[in-house]
């Protein structure tokens, strides 16, 4: 009977170890699983890619108002952001110059493809692609007014979109065709006051997205719309036109969070589709060239 009892109690020590070893291999599974999952790459978290993109930019970023889908060079390059990197979908959120980089920043959006020029303080706060388009600023005019160039805006008020750089970029060419006076222009658009510069009587209106702009030229509380010269294609009519001017080449880019693990990947596709023509396709495609 003792052997027995001893018999047994080994048996059940046995048992007792090998239920703790499967215990054991359980949770080193879990914990495995856990440690695969907190380093997996960001773009299988959720499997949405978020992007940030114009809905009113013909050939770049419009939402077509009937059918609410989006259209253009930036938006099929999200589309092939998403499938390449392995996302399930991707999902698009309407942003202007003023609100893209809060967004990007608070994490609501992954990426931004909003006509997004690339400069170099920007890169200072952002991390930004490889250029997928070269453009340049301008301005759109009335023709009754009968403005043709930089000089003839010389006491104009103009208008352009709160957070971009056009105003900026307008005041550089016109201080560099010395038409400001003794105007001395700030190094860098960050140190630019756009809401108390005046030179010459020359002044500019901030408002919160294009269409507004367009109108404001339409009822003559602006004189001017100055901004990319693809963006002003939207709004160009038989009663209005380009000045012959054109300045300050704008180089748009994706815009990602500061060393975001998805900065490198995504310009290493934008990289590889500017190689293989992928992108002068789509250009071609949305009538950019």
């Amino acid at each position: 009977m003792k052997h027995k009892n001893l018999f047994a109690a080994l048996a059940a020590g046995t048992m007792l170890l090998s239920f703790a070893g499967c215990s054991d291999s359980g949770s080193a599974s879990k914990e495995t699983t856990k440690a695969a999952e907190s380093n997996a790459a960001p773009e299988a978290a959720g499997g949405i890619l978020k992007v940030g993109v114009k809905d009113a930019v013909i050939g770049f970023g419009y939402k077509d108002p009937l059918t609410g889908e989006y259209e253009g060079l930036e938006i099929e390059l999200a589309k092939k952001l998403a499938d390449s990197l392995g996302y399930s979908d991707v999902e698009f959120t309407t942003v202007t110059a003023a609100t893209r980089t809060e967004l990007l920043d608070s994490g609501d959006l992954d990426c931004v493809l909003a006509t997004f020029t690339i400069t170099e303080e920007r890169k200072k706060s952002w991390d930004f692609s490889t250029p997928y388009y070269t453009d340049a600023v301008t301005v759109l005019v009335e023709k009754a007014d009968g403005i043709t160039n930089l000089s003839g805006l010389v006491g104009k008020k103009i208008g352009v979109s709160t957070g971009s750089t056009s105003a900026y970029a307008m005041v550089k060419a016109m201080t560099e065709k010395s038409l400001l006076g003794d105007y001395v222009l700030p190094e860098t658009s960050a140190d630019f006051d756009i809401s108390s510069f005046s030179a010459e009587g020359t002044s500019f209106e901030q408002f919160g997205d294009y269409p507004a702009i367009s109108n404001a030229m339409t009822a003559g509380t602006v004189d001017a719309f100055c901004v990319d010269k693809s963006i002003l294609a939207t709004y160009k009519s038989d009663d209005r036109d380009y000045i012959s001017d054109t300045f300050s080449p704008q180089q748009y880019g994706v815009a990602t969070k500061k060393d975001s693990p998805l900065s490198s990947k995504i310009d290493g596709l934008i990289s590889g589709w500017l190689s293989d023509g992928t992108i002068d396709a789509l250009i071609t495609e949305f009538g950019l060239n």
